[in-house]
């Protein structure tokens, strides 16, 4: 047996183990990805808003 079989059958356990794992798990990943994005972006365009709104409160009192 040398370094060549080892490595090979390494690549094979892993590759069976990630193809059941992403079997299980599907599109619940990208998904999460999504509407994790879409949060993080309406979260931001809110901040954006007050800081907007503020600048502007500051800009008429001058």
């Amino acid at each position: 047996m040398n370094s060549r079989e080892i490595w090979w059958s390494v690549g094979d356990g892993l590759q069976s183990f990630l193809g059941m794992f992403y079997d299980n798990i599907g599109n619940i990943f990208n998904y999460s990805c999504i509407v994790l994005g879409f949060i993080g972006l309406f979260y931001w365009l809110n901040l954006q808003r007050k800081f907007n709104l503020e600048e502007f409160k500051d800009k008429g009192k001058n």
